[in-house]
């Protein structure tokens, strides 16, 4: 069975826990503000057949670029987010993108998965769970 294709450009429409997750990263309270007020904008380009994808997360702060190959452990460099880096791996879980980050913090990572035109991201830190619904450009 072939695996969706995640390309395209999407808006956020809706967000929630944001503050909290941030909070577990270390992010200070006047970052964690400005970035509860932002709308980012992702765009990924996706290839089914090679697995390749790259994700980028548009804001008017700061931009943040993801380039993997889907099953592939890599080096991310989380510096633009909070100042980390962790091995990562991104990896299938039936039609859901699941991405694992080892590093100084534990149990984090995150889903996408999609449902119609929505693109759906839970990131999780330590227990704490945040979400956002963004949807897709037509």
């Amino acid at each position: 069975m072939s695996k969706p294709d995640y390309s395209g450009t999407y808006h956020l429409v809706e967000m929630e826990n944001m503050d909290a997750y941030l909070a577990a990263l270390d992010i200070n309270i006047a970052l964690r503000k400005i970035v509860c007020l932002l709308k980012p904008t992702k765009e990924i380009t996706h290839d089914p057949a090679t697995g390749a994808m790259k994700i980028r997360t548009l804001t008017t702060f700061k931009n943040f670029n993801m380039d993997f190959t889907i099953g592939k452990e890599f080096t991310e460099d989380l510096g633009p987010v909070d100042g980390r880096t962790c091995q990562t791996t991104v990896s299938w879980e039936g039609d859901k993108l699941v991405c694992v980050q080892r590093g100084e913090k534990e149990g984090r990572g995150w889903t996408h998965w999609l449902e119609g035109n929505k693109l759906h991201l839970e990131m999780r830190v330590q227990g704490i769970v945040a979400k956002q619904v963004f949807k897709k450009v037509e």
